[in-house]
């Protein structure tokens, strides 16, 4: 007996489902509507393998039968032994030539490495599908990416970051009475004024370029005016402070807003408690999730489209809106931040979004009680914080 005609028919019966992994099968369990089954014995078959549909059994046959070259002959001296699911394993030559007349090719046969390469692809390709949730999927729809740079573009034309126009705004009262105002002193360059004396300039400010934003978006554009309105006096001091936030250094305790710098201090101790504390920690508690501007400007756009501002009548499309925003930030966040880390951060957001509500609707009632004893509002902030229930 010749060297290659050792290997025995228990060593290939042994083997035959060892081969778990080779060749990538084509067209799976069914075609045209039936069950699939083996060409060479009848049993189930799970794809094609070496240009004919087969089960996993004979096609690992097949696979080791051609590369340890071996010489079988048929021991009942036949030569047209019956193959299928049972009798397959008793007559290896018959079952080789019934393989071969069936229509398998040896070339067709990958080489060792190329297994282990289709091995380590197979065992990447889980590993991703695993960690998919994490790192986006699909990432961002064209749809998506639309909105955000709508948003952004909005963003950049209505938010002087540096506060270059910011300039000529009274220092007096309504009533005439002097603001609670100190000479600037001087710090890296940058004048430093406590923040109280020019609140209500500032916000109003700020109102301004808030109030263009919504105007530049399309979807608020497309909603009747009674809506914008609406919408507008509920949300408008919830995107300011998001705003702020994006200049708020956590170092310092200020503000930096282009050349000034607005710190905590209230030298008259009379607002600190009322207006300054709570959004002390909310500020603090916002800049700990070191959000991209994406994501402060779809958290713009949600504040903005919320439904159940008082007066706001297409509930039913705002609500829609407001839900297209919130998808996607909940995608952005999965396709720009991959980390396990960031996992929770689109709940994190919400929850900052509500706590921003009951801020809203907090502060604006300490400002309509401070503004009965110290008019200090501008016609801009009376009509906004007067027509707003929280």
């Amino acid at each position: 007996m010749r060297p290659e005609e050792s290997w025995s028919h228990v060593d290939l019966v042994r083997c035959e489902e060892a081969d778990s992994v080779s060749e990538k099968p084509i067209n799976v369990d069914e075609e045209d509507g039936g069950l699939q089954v083996c060409r060479v014995c009848g049993d189930k078959a799970n794809g094609y393998h070496f240009n004919v549909m087969t089960c996993e059994g004979c096609k690992g046959f097949f696979r080791r039968a051609m590369k340890r070259n071996v010489r079988l002959r048929c021991p009942f001296r036949k030569g047209t032994c019956e193959i299928n699911r049972k009798t397959r394993r008793q007559c290896q030559a018959c079952r080789l030539r019934k393989c071969l007349d069936s229509g398998m090719k040896k070339e067709m046969i990958m080489s060792d490495a190329a297994v282990e390469q289709r091995r380590a692809l197979i065992k990447r390709k889980k590993r991703e599908k695993i960690e998919a949730p994490l790192s986006g999927g699909q990432g961002l729809t064209e749809e998506q990416q639309a909105l955000i740079q709508e948003l952004m573009d909005a963003q950049m034309k209505t938010f002087d970051t540096t506060f270059s126009h910011f300039k000529d705004f009274r220092l007096r009262g309504e009533d005439g009475s002097i603001w609670n105002y100190q000479p600037p002193s001087k710090s890296d360059g940058k004048e430093i004024i406590p923040l109280l004396p020019h609140l209500a300039d500032v916000s109003t400010y700020m109102f301004k370029g808030v109030i263009n934003f919504a105007k530049v978006i399309s979807y608020f554009r497309d909603l009747p005016i009674e809506d914008q309105i609406s919408l507008l006096k509920g949300a408008t001091f919830e995107m300011c402070l998001l705003r702020f936030n994006t200049m708020f250094d956590t170092e310092t305790g200020t503000w930096e807003c282009g050349r000034l710098a607005y710190c905590f201090e209230d030298p008259e101790g009379g607002f600190q408690k009322l207006l300054l504390d709570p959004l002390i920690k909310f500020h603090y508690m916002l800049k700990k999730l070191q959000l991209h501007k994406e994501e402060y400007v779809l958290m713009q756009a949600i504040s903005l489209f919320s439904p159940d501002r008082p007066g706001v009548v297409q509930r039913n499309v705002v609500d829609q809106l407001q839900e297209r925003f919130a998808l996607t930030l909940k995608a952005y966040i999965e396709y720009s931040r991959p980390s396990p880390a960031h996992r929770f951060l689109f709940l994190k957001i919400m929850a900052v979004l509500t706590e921003l509500r009951s801020i809203n609707a907090q502060q604006t009632q300490q400002l309509l009680r401070i503004q009965d004893s110290h008019p200090f509002a501008t016609p801009l902030m009376q009509e906004l914080f007067s027509s707003t229930d929280g």
